[in-house]
């Protein structure tokens, strides 16, 4: 058994011993069968049922402390094409991140003020209102927080948060423009600034393209051979393991085996099994972001496509959910891509007009356990309630690495590496709500109500 700070106990498989027992027990019963994962083989399903996990959402959600409304997001605009956020005038968010090239840049490593190349590929920006922790690593954990690393990066547009403020505060247009987006705290600060940059960027949401007209049921929106592509997708290539939602992004950190000494998200967590790991990125508008990776070494889609036959890098990191042995034949490969270019727009995209925003707030019943189960990338139950001081088990069924993480003024926690089979205990030293999550796999959330 081992102990570490914030109340973490591990207790190990196979017989979850001890104090797990309880745990255990009730975790396997919430969650039934431990293997759902990738080595158990690709899952078929109807086809009904495949379109619809791909369905457009109806709304975009904005989290509670920053809520959508149309003047933040007009300041957000004017924000974003702004040069003046960087050191010297010369460069905006825009320049970096533009709607032609997919809101990246179009090259395999751009470069900022200084005119070095960056250490990795320009990151799209579609569609990042249903993601989690920013960046190709993760480093930030939100839209708000991701703000300031461009800006302030030596690298990019070099500017301390400080002179960035007192540029706008200059410029009456600016000042009357937060004043209307903030009317409760009308003041050009650097919470303001990032929340209007996260509301514009939360609204970039890609458009309709022939694959949304097929999922609701335009049979004739694609060619048999794209059907047969969207087929391999979500079977034999197994893409949809990691590519999920509509999307196309589970949001997670995989090592997809490509060459490189760059540590990626194992860095950031300083958990060597996340070791090579990178943010699976969004699928949309994938014709016009080229290149690929967060290396941009790869071209094209096609060789894309070819990495995951005959590129992978083969080392203890890589994750289970990659497809072993994958071989297609040629009239499957361009199958496969066809269908990856119906997820782009025939016409130049441009986020919506009208943006129709919904609370991410919780809305679940929370549930009275002392045991929570992880499977299939998931918490289960995922809304629970206990008492201050109770111990609260979380159980790993999963075929795969998870890290459980609290950041919280009243307590963070940090379980390292919970391996398969492993069993963490939790200790909540103050009544709250409290967000747990994994740092691999960032959409597996638990929120934990602590009651007195």
């Amino acid at each position: 058994m081992l102990s570490g700070g914030g109340g973490l106990t591990r207790l190990l498989a196979p017989a979850f011993v001890a104090g797990a027992v309880l745990g255990g027990a009730l975790a396997f019963a919430v969650t039934g069968s431990p293997d759902k994962s990738a080595a158990a083989g690709p899952r078929k399903s109807d086809l009904a049922t495949r379109k619809a996990a791909f369905r457009r959402p109806a709304q975009v959600p904005f989290p509670a402390d920053n809520p959508y409304s149309e003047k933040k997001r007009a300041l957000g605009d004017k924000l974003f094409h702004d040069r003046r956020l960087s050191l010297d005038d010369s460069i905006s968010c825009a320049s970096c991140h533009d709607r032609n090239n997919g809101y990246a840049d179009g090259v395999a490593k751009g470069q900022g003020v200084p005119g070095r190349k960056l250490a990795r590929h320009t990151p799209t920006l579609w569609n990042l209102a249903w993601s989690r922790q920013m960046f190709w690593d993760g480093r930030a954990r939100s839209l708000e927080e991701q703000v300031s690393f461009p800006i302030e990066n030596p690298d990019e547009m070099a500017q301390p948060l400080p002179d960035v403020i007192a540029k706008l505060s200059a410029d009456p247009k600016y000042v009357r423009m937060f004043a209307e987006a903030f009317p409760d705290d009308p003041h050009i600060d650097a919470v303001n600034l990032a929340k209007a940059l996260a509301t514009y960027e939360r609204g970039l949401v890609s458009p309709e393209t022939r694959f949304d007209r097929w999922v609701d049921g335009d049979a004739q929106a694609l060619t048999p051979n794209e059907v047969k592509g969207f087929d391999l997708f979500t079977g034999k290539a197994q893409c949809s393991n990691c590519h999920t939602g509509w999307a196309f992004t589970d949001s997670a950190f995989y090592d997809i085996g490509l060459k490189g000494d760059d540590r990626g998200r194992g860095a950031v967590l300083r958990i060597s099994q996340a070791n090579y790991s990178f943010k699976v990125p969004g699928l949309r508008e994938l014709s016009r972001s080229a290149p690929y990776m967060h290396d941009g070494s790869i071209k094209t889609i096609e060789e894309a496509v070819r990495h995951y036959e005959a590129g992978v890098v083969k080392r203890p990191t890589l994750a289970s959910d990659l497809p072993h042995d994958l071989k297609l034949t040629d009239t499957e490969r361009a199958s496969l891509v066809a269908f990856l270019k119906t997820l782009t727009g025939d016409e130049k995209p441009k986020p919506p007009e009208k943006i129709v925003a919904v609370s991410t707030a919780v809305t679940s019943p929370a549930v009275a356990v002392s045991s929570v189960a992880q499977d299939d990338k998931a918490f289960h139950p995922r809304h629970v309630k206990i008492k201050r001081g109770a111990r609260l088990w979380i159980v790993n069924n999963d075929s795969r690495t998870h890290n459980v993480r609290v950041f919280d003024e009243k307590f963070e926690f940090d379980s390292g590496a919970q391996e398969p089979g492993e069993t963490i205990e939790m200790t909540f030293p103050a009544t709250g709500s409290f967000l747990v999550f994994c740092g691999i796999h960032p959409k597996m959330e638990l929120f934990v109500d602590v009651k007195p």
